[in-house]
């Protein structure tokens, strides 16, 4: 299998993840940045990849990626942004669609293979086929739709993985576990939801290895042009329960408030269960492991 690629948002949680999990296993790698991102979760990879600063314009892209001539790109660069401010609405639309279309310009120009998109949970709302929670989520939906256009009118095959809940060490995110962690050392009280809502919890070695099986389905040829997947634990768990496993876990009791504060505006209560699964690959991380290994 070739190990050339190209990946973005390499600076975030799961995209350091992934590359670190490439580096080892011998994958050469060029890395997409912009003017403001931190280096500090691939400080200790950084002098084993080339690092291209994007400038925001199209032409750019096209020279990074010429550049690079990777065999697969993986495109996990996003902003997330549970609820939106008016002011914010400029970066959503240039970090979530603008900058993914002008990679994607990059990439037929350059006649690159193979792409991993990343997508969410978050785009189904109610269990719908599409019915975005939040303008986070129809951002990502309005990409996918760009990316469909290439694949129809270039030779560029894609897989699509849809993400739920992520976790795992080293994550800076301020997350459930994040929060909880805290709370337990601090024992300030923390107001929450009723905490009924389910969550589906993958860790993130799993999630890096997903990225990796739908890589290695792309290489086989086993793609046609489009195929999406859903990287599920298949085990959604109510919020109260995840935090009865925490308690459990780490002996530590978290003063949390429950019904204190209301559900988000189009909170999901129950995630989306309807994606296929990604062939080749399944969680081996259950959630108690987990979270004796953060």
């Amino acid at each position: 299998m070739p190990k050339k690629a190209l990946i973005t948002g390499a600076t975030g949680f799961i995209g350091s993840s992934l590359a670190k999990k490439m580096v080892k296993e011998g994958w050469t790698l060029d890395l997409v940045t912009r003017q403001n991102s931190s280096l500090e979760l691939i400080e200790e990879i950084v002098d084993r990849g080339h690092i291209h600063q994007h400038d925001g314009t199209t032409e750019n892209m096209c020279d990074i990626v010429k550049n690079a001539q990777p065999d697969i790109v993986f495109h996990l660069a996003s902003l997330f942004l549970a609820q939106h401010k008016t002011s914010q609405i400029e970066p959503l639309i240039r970090s979530n669609v603008l900058f993914g279309t002008q990679l994607l310009e990059a990439i037929a120009k350059n006649q690159v293979p193979f792409l991993i998109n990343v997508g969410t949970y978050w785009q189904h709302y109610e269990n719908k086929d599409y019915d975005p929670v939040c303008l986070y989520a129809a951002t990502k939906q309005a990409f996918g739709d760009i990316l469909k256009f290439y694949t129809k009118t270039s030779p560029l095959k894609t897989v699509s993985l849809v993400l739920f809940d992520t976790y795992g060490p080293g994550d800076i995110r301020p997350k459930l576990f994040s929060l909880l962690k805290e709370t337990a050392k601090t024992q300030k009280p923390l107001e929450m939801s009723r905490g009924e809502q389910l969550l589906d919890l993958v860790y993130i070695d799993d999630v890096v290895d997903a990225f990796l099986a739908a890589g290695k389905l792309l290489f086989e040829g086993k793609v046609d042009k489009y195929e999406e997947y859903a990287v599920s634990s298949d085990s959604p768990v109510s919020l109260r329960k995840v935090v009865e496993l925490f308690e459990k876990v780490t002996g530590q009791k978290c003063p949390l408030q429950w019904g204190k504060k209301p559900y988000r505006p189009r909170e999901i209560m129950v995630p989306w269960s309807k994606g296929k699964k990604l062939p080749g690959w399944s969680c081996k991380v259950n959630m108690e492991d987990g979270i004796k290994r953060i």
